[in-house]
């Protein structure tokens, strides 16, 4: 599945899990795929994270700043 598919899946578990209408056995099944989805989310964005890079004026490539301001 793609991250937003993944992404999309992940706020629907969490919306079911917050409803309280799962029993206890569903909450842990919805935990263990939502741990899953989420970790998947996470090595994908660190992936991206590490691809994206800023030029700078003399053609020298750096990581992108992702604080506050630069983004």
């Amino acid at each position: 599945m793609s991250f937003e598919e993944n992404l999309k899946k992940l706020e629907s578990l969490v919306k079911r899990m917050e409803s309280g209408e799962l029993k206890l056995d569903e909450m842990m099944k919805a935990f263990e795929e939502g741990r899953a989805l989420a970790d998947s989310c996470r090595k994908e964005l660190e992936a991206v994270r590490l691809k994206i890079e800023k030029v700078t004026r003399d053609g020298k490539t750096e990581p992108f700043d992702f604080s506050p301001g630069n983004v």
